[in-house]
């Protein structure tokens, strides 16, 4: 069942610019799908070069180990 809902004009300038060949649904599913999407999957989703969760754990720990290191050599 569809429903009517208001937007600024703003808004709705930003949502079309993004529309392309989609429906305002798929536009707006995917950005409210992306919010709640866990913590790293836009760096996969975006770039493609992590490929699973495993690989992005040692990349995370690679990462931790270098700011710590980095906080310790400049604070």
């Amino acid at each position: 069942m569809a429903k009517t809902i208001m937007i600024s004009n703003d808004v709705y300038e930003k949502l079309k610019a993004k529309k392309e060949n989609k429906s305002f649904t798929e536009i707006i599913k995917n950005l409210l799908n992306t919010k709640n999407a866990k913590k790293g999957s836009g760096l996969r989703e975006c770039l493609g070069i992590i490929k699973d969760d495993k690989e992005r754990k040692g990349v995370d720990v690679h990462i931790k180990g270098g700011w710590k290191g980095w906080n310790k050599k400049y604070v």
